[in-house]
């Protein structure tokens, strides 16, 4: 374990065993990772919000890290993905808590406040805007084809198996490449050949098992081997499961309300290419009471690239909205 990260608490909800981690006291703050990341990916955060007066929670979510993997795909649907975050708040005594999230963390707590209005205060989310899957529509593999190529990762992680190609031995060299900060640049990524422009599955993985990966490493040996350690516990099918679920979430959600009334802050990074900062254009149009950000120089991985910048947009406006 790496710094001032905290040993886990197991709770049991909605049918699995969660691995949480939590710091500090105050109003509750639920940190929802993305893929393929931790509730470890909060490492920067827990602290930060501790020490701000916030009592500051991070589970590994369904299928990641130290909580069950169920086998069935339809156990990671939107539904399943929500419910176990209301089973953790029922488990830690909380009525309401404000809900953050990064990457696929951030499409489960846009659904939050819909599919549970009366448990949800307020919302952060990290590069990933509301209705980034909803406004595929119901068919959004149809979507995806017209819009990326064949090959987008997102299509190719619907092929089931395809995640065996990352063996226990490929994992250092795999994480090590793709943890990285500001591998490519907005205006490279947007004259880039095809197959980068189309976020290519190959492409991804030729780039993170580059020998000489591009980008600024952020992350400490020690940090690096709790993911590969993770991950070859526990591997990938549980996390890439939630891909599967693109049209069955779709389904889920049809006839829900776009509109979120509660207090929103929206965090993006200038050259995240997989979700760009232009993806949050027009938002508020369906998130009235809402803040945005956007920090320069800083890819994907936000959270840990600039940990500094986030902690400080995400305490100042808990403390606004929250004290």
């Amino acid at each position: 374990m790496s710094g001032n990260f905290p040993e886990p608490l197991f709770i049991k909800t909605n049918g699995v065993r969660m691995a949480v981690y939590e710091q500090g006291s105050g109003f509750p703050v639920v940190f929802c990772h993305g893929f393929p990341e931790l509730a470890f990916s909060w490492r920067f955060q827990l602290p930060a919000l501790a020490a701000a007066g916030f009592r500051a929670i991070a589970p590994d979510q369904r299928g990641y890290g130290g909580t069950d993997k169920p086998e069935a795909v339809e156990d990671y649907d939107i539904r399943h993905l929500t419910d176990d975050l209301i089973g953790l708040l029922d488990a830690l005594g909380l009525e309401k808590a404000v809900f953050c999230g990064h990457d696929w963390g951030g499409h489960v707590v846009w659904e939050m406040p819909i599919l549970h209005p009366d448990r949800v205060a307020g919302l952060i989310a990290i590069n990933t805007p509301h209705r980034y899957f909803r406004r595929m529509g119901a068919d959004p593999v149809t979507w995806l084809l017209e819009h990326f190529s064949a090959r987008n990762y997102r299509l190719a992680f619907l092929q089931e198996g395809i995640e065996n190609g990352l063996t226990p031995e490929l994992l250092p060299g795999f994480f090590d490449g793709l943890f990285r900060a500001r591998p490519i640049s907005m205006a490279e990524y947007l004259a880039a050949p095809p197959k980068v422009r189309n976020l290519e599955f190959e492409f991804i993985m030729e780039t993170a098992l580059n020998p000489e990966p591009a980008g600024r490493p952020f992350m400490t040996p020690e940090e690096l081997k709790f993911y590969v350690d993770a991950f070859t516990r526990g591997g990938l099918t549980g996390p890439i499961n939630w891909y599967r679920n693109l049209v069955q979430n779709n389904r889920i959600l049809a006839g829900t309300s776009d509109r979120i009334t509660v207090p929103c802050l929206m965090i993006s990074a200038e050259d995240d290419i997989f979700l760009p900062p232009t993806l949050v254009d027009g938002m508020e149009e369906f998130v009235p009471d809402l803040e945005k950000h956007l920090i320069r120089g800083c890819g994907h991985w936000t959270q840990a690239e600039k940990p500094e910048e986030v902690n400080l947009l995400i305490s100042n406006w808990l403390i606004r909205r929250f004290r």
